[in-house]
């Protein structure tokens, strides 16, 4: 029996909640993984699961024998990090959290150059525009967009984006163009409701600071969506350069008030910590920061 693959098996099984679910998780068979428990159980002389055909549990062996086996399988990650470190290749799961539409439109196209230069690392990518907190959540490194770093994380910055007011030309034809900032209240406009200044919209405009609260005829969580719906000709959106440069670009998008400029982001690498970063982090982060060097970014 190989015993790390039988732990794994597991703690896979009971995180997954069934056992066609770890199977899938850890890329083999249901008979494979139900074959791994089974011969951990015969090992050790107890029932660790109980089964029944709608759900899984854990016995009270089960129960204690599955925090030991999480401390187990991640002395081994620990000391397979700290091997891997000494010969400077990058080996191993790598758990990264991206934002979606970021992760989406200029992140999944470098994870496959990383791959092919380190095939010893097993990328677990999850897209999500919620902050993760990477120590509680085994995260190795997140990729953020912010106005300044978290202070309590490490971190390089990869490029910046700036917020940019804009809109199609058929629908400012049809409902003409603000002048000033505090037009926006006689326009649809569509708001991404996860933005760091809230509905309070912020410009540096030629005589100064501007602030408007605006009304949003739509409310969303997606960047995407925003854009989507101004590229209907539904209404005024403000989003970032590097979700709708491409149509900036083209002319299917216009900006709108370019007098009045909103604010700049940074796009982030970080990390928990400096101490002992292994080498697949690392790598990883180099690999991020000269894939936008090379396309020339900020957007």
């Amino acid at each position: 029996m190989d015993r790390y693959q039988a732990l794994q098996s597991f703690v896979a099984v009971v995180d997954a909640g069934s056992f066609v679910a770890g199977a899938e998780a850890l890329g083999i068979s249901k008979a494979a993984i139900s074959r791994h428990v089974g011969e951990l159980e015969s090992h050790l002389g107890v029932r660790l699961l109980n089964r029944t055909t709608r759900r899984l549990s854990l016995t009270v062996e089960g129960e204690i024998y599955l925090a030991r086996a999480r401390e187990l399988l991640a002395g081994f990650d620990a000391a397979q990090a700290e091997i891997s470190s000494r010969s400077g290749e990058a080996v191993g799961p790598l758990k990264v959290n991206v934002p979606v539409s970021f992760g989406l439109l200029h992140l999944a196209p470098l994870w496959a150059g990383f791959l092919v230069q380190h095939p010893k690392v097993v990328l677990d990518v999850t897209l999500s525009d919620r902050v993760v907190d990477l120590v509680d959540e085994g995260y190795d490194l997140a990729v953020r967009i912010a106005r300044l770093p978290t202070s309590s994380l490490v971190s390089r910055k990869l490029t910046s984006t700036r917020l940019v007011l804009c809109a199609t030309p058929e629908y400012l034809r049809r409902h003409g163009s603000p002048a000033h900032p505090s037009e926006l209240a006689g326009h649809a406009v569509m708001a991404y409701s996860l933005l760091s200044i809230g509905e309070n919209w912020a410009f540096d405009g030629p005589d100064g600071p501007v602030t408007v609260k605006i009304t949003p005829r739509m409310r969303t969580n997606s960047g995407d969506s925003c854009r989507s719906v101004a590229l209907a000709h539904g209404g005024i959106v403000l989003q970032p350069t590097f979700l709708v440069g491409d149509a900036l670009r083209s002319g299917e998008l216009v900006e709108v008030l370019p007098a009045f400029r909103s604010i700049e982001l940074d796009v982030y690498a970080v990390y928990p910590s400096r101490k002992h970063l292994t080498p697949k982090v690392r790598l990883l982060v180099d690999h991020l920061v000269e894939a936008f060097r090379v396309r020339g970014w900020p957007a």
